[in-house]
């Protein structure tokens, strides 16, 4: 038995250069864990190698030369242009990104990207059915391939099929307005394990089934909750997602880190530093947060030459119009504050275009006396666990939108805010940067004891014991007694 492992991406970039394809590392806590799962199950990876036009010969050939290096198998999904466009443009980020972000306003219900969708899926699950034996795990993950499950089943594949969401699952009453509700629906329910990020989630999910699929049964099973549908039943559950722990830790740490720390410091002339880091995109609430920040300046002279935004931005999909759009409005938002606030020696916004390298961006992240993390809708936002994590002194201050996934952990020591109530925001700003020294402390230790708790590695451990539940209780034939609301 193997593990395989399905996303829209492979955990490689591969790349093409005057003298020929080459790979390189991708990076992140995900990766980092399910790599490590793969290499102790000899398994493999299954995603799109970022390529249109390069020949599958060569494309397999340079995959199979960098799986010996990464530990386990590399296996590409091609796709041409037109998919591109209509899958991952068109519906992923058109219809699905913005729906389940609680932003119906923003979709684009074009009946061509859901061909488009459909299309890519049957070609995802005939790489899947081909890799795959009978009794493999096949972990598919994110709202890119929701419609997996229903063409696995259809191919008879008898392998355990395992899929984990890592946006938000929208409230019945935002899904509904999805025109392919229903075969979404219906194909997440051919999974044997659906994860979600939290307990909200997880509701959300089991409301719209409940909802829009009147015929599925639901019962709570010793302790977890059992979807029953079409002689499928599904284990459903909530899992937030963790980070490597020791790699932030580790780098944070370091003396190239400390150096680094001590120059950024030295620039900050005695200011307090708040940061911010985001990918350019509508639901971080990027604007909003410049609002804010604007605000508490005006409203509380004692922040200036006091505190000082750094607004790290990262580029994402400059191309097209809305997301264009939206950094002239950020590039607006800096420049009325530092033209209105701004002094000789003192910049209240410094903002970043780009995208830092991990390195230096844990410098920022120990350097921050103050975190700003303030999305309007997210299914996790690891930023703000790698902030916790970085903070080895332990003198940081998370302000936190309840609307995060991790709200629901990091509660414990975190300011949270509703990122659309600038007042409240401005103040929370102003009591993070007057915060005492004790309190401060005392707050992040208690953040950074549940982020360490809840690492990636715990987060595969927790998944993968459901996993082993429901092929337990897949073989034993167990009935379930009475519905429930999951783990």
């Amino acid at each position: 038995m193997s593990t395989i492992v399905v996303s829209n991406r492979l955990p490689v970039v591969v790349e093409s250069r005057k003298d020929g394809l080459r790979t390189r590392p991708g990076s992140g806590g995900l990766v980092t864990a399910l790599s490590a799962v793969l290499r102790r199950a000899k398994g493999r990876w299954i995603g799109w190698p970022g390529l249109f036009d390069a020949r599958p010969a060569s494309v397999r050939r340079v995959l199979k030369e960098a799986a010996k290096s990464e530990g386990h198998g590399l296996v590409p999904v091609h796709l041409d242009a037109d998919d591109y466009r209509g899958f991952y443009e068109g519906f992923s980020n058109e219809i699905v990104w913005p729906l389940f972000h609680d932003l119906p306003s923003r979709c684009n219900f074009d009946p061509d990207y859901w061909a488009s969708y459909l299309a890519v899926q049957e070609k995802f699950a005939d790489v899947v059915a081909a890799e795959a034996k009978s009794g493999d795990l096949v972990w598919v993950h994110d709202y890119q391939l929701m419609g997996v499950g229903q063409c696995l089943r259809e191919r008879k594949l008898r392998a355990r099929l395992c899929f984990f969401l890592h946006i938000p699952f929208p409230a019945p009453d935002i899904f509904a307005k999805l025109p392919w509700r229903t075969e979404i629906l219906q194909s997440l329910l051919r999974y044997d394990v659906v994860g979600l990020q939290t307990a909200r989630d997880l509701g959300n999910f089991l409301d719209c089934v409940k909802r829009l699929l009147p015929e599925a049964q639901q019962r709570l099973d010793d302790g977890r909750s059992i979807v029953a549908f079409e002689q499928q039943r599904t284990v459903c559950g909530a899992f937030p997602i963790g980070i490597d722990w020791n790699e932030f830790v580790d780098v944070a740490r370091s003396v190239t880190a400390e150096v680094r720390v001590a120059q950024l410091r030295e620039d900050m002339r005695g200011q307090q530093v708040v940061l911010g880091v985001d990918r350019l995109d509508y639901t971080k609430g990027i604007p909003d947060r410049l609002h804010a920040f604007h605000h508490a300046l005006r409203r509380y002279p004692e922040l200036r030459r006091k505190a000082t935004l750094i607004q790290v931005v990262v580029p994402s999909r400059e191309k097209v119009p809305e997301y264009a759009t939206l950094r002239s409005q950020i590039e607006r938002a800096v420049s009325q504050v530092n033209g209105e606030f701004g002094q000789p020696g003192w910049t209240p916004i410094q903002y970043l275009f780009r995208n830092l390298p991990r390195r230096e961006l844990i410098a920022y992240y120990r350097l921050a006396d103050v975190a700003l993390v303030t999305p309007l809708k997210d299914g996790m936002n690891l930023v703000a666990k790698e902030y916790c994590a970085c903070q080895v002194d332990g003198n940081g201050v998370l302000i936190l939108s309840e609307f995060a996934g991790a709200a629901d952990q990091l509660g414990v020591g975190a300011i949270l805010v509703n990122p659309y109530d600038r007042e409240r925001m401005a103040d929370a700003i102003r009591r993070a940067v007057l915060l005492p020294l004790d309190p401060r402390r005392a707050a992040m230790r208690r953040l950074r004891r549940r982020v360490r708790k809840e690492d990636v590695h715990h987060w595969v451990g927790r998944f993968l014991s459901a996993v082993a539940y429901a092929g337990g209780r897949r073989r034993s034939g167990a009935r379930s007694t009475r519905r429930g609301g999951g783990e």
